[in-house]
């Protein structure tokens, strides 16, 4: 489990550096829609620690709310919105 965590932190840090230094506003959603689903496996990772399924609606609605504003963000990229 633990060695899950660390994975997931260096994912964090992979994904954040390509957010802050990627080339194009694609690019930048791709790593902030990566960095999201990383934070839900974290917040899996903390109801698995702490042993509290509160936890894990929390990752579910934060999961939700992340893929309804990466669509957004894609729709107002291709002009749609």
């Amino acid at each position: 489990m633990h060695i899950a965590t660390v994975i997931a932190m260096v994912a964090v840090l992979v994904a954040a550096t390509r957010f802050v230094l990627g080339p194009s506003v694609a690019d930048r959603t791709v790593a902030l829609d990566v960095l999201t689903i990383i934070s839900t496996s974290l917040i899996v990772f903390i109801a698995l620690y702490t042993n509290r399924v509160i936890y894990l609606d929390v990752a579910l609605v934060y999961g939700i709310l992340s893929f309804i504003g990466v669509i957004a963000v894609a729709r107002y990229l291709e002009g749609g919105l």
